[in-house]
């Protein structure tokens, strides 16, 4: 994952910057479910529209057995954004793609399920200039697609209650992030 990043973060790097051309942000609204480290890089390369990555890990479980809780996640995403007054400021539109491997249980029932998700994402929403090089953002999506899964008894048992494949809409991020612009 720390290779990703790397990449990611070297080919906008690499791509010829100039003044307020690329932005790393974090959500902080994904802290606050159970720990799921997260970090969006965007490279603006029009004056309207910006190209985004982003990562959101989550290898936490709290509590053994079947006592566990947990969400634990690998997304990775990729798309594009649109700013119709500018790049990095004001009312934004953005759509991705995404993958996601997870684990989740504990959190209303012993059910736990686990799988992978494979769908597309919109978003919309707000960036608020704190300052010329940092940003508060704001928003909200959703995203839909098809999940391979299977449901267990409890986190640790192993008992299978059920499995296959399904088409889902999810929401797909709640946006308090904050950003800042090189």
């Amino acid at each position: 994952m720390n290779k990703l990043l790397i990449v990611i973060l070297s080919l906008f790097f690499s791509a010829g910057l100039a003044g307020q051309e690329l932005a790393v942000s974090t959500n902080l609204i994904e802290y606050v479910n159970l720990g799921t480290m997260n970090i969006d890089a965007s490279y603006g390369f029009a004056r309207h529209w910006s190209a985004e990555a982003g990562v959101k890990y989550n290898p936490f479980s709290f509590g053994e057995g079947e006592d566990a809780l947990q969400n634990r996640q690998r997304t990775f995403s990729a798309g594009a954004r649109y700013w119709p007054w500018h790049i990095f400021s004001g009312w934004w539109v953005a759509g991705h793609v995404r993958y996601q491997e997870y684990n989740a249980g504990g959190l209303v029932s012993e059910e736990t399920s686990e799988g992978d998700r494979f769908g597309s994402a919109v978003q919309a929403g707000y960036s608020y200039m704190i300052s010329p090089h940092l940003n508060l953002n704001l928003g909200a999506g959703i995203w839909a697609g098809r999940d391979v899964y299977k449901v267990y008894a409890c986190p640790s048992c192993g008992r299978v209650l059920d499995h296959g494949s399904k088409f889902f809409v999810l929401p797909s991020d709640i946006i308090v992030a904050l950003a800042y612009i090189f």
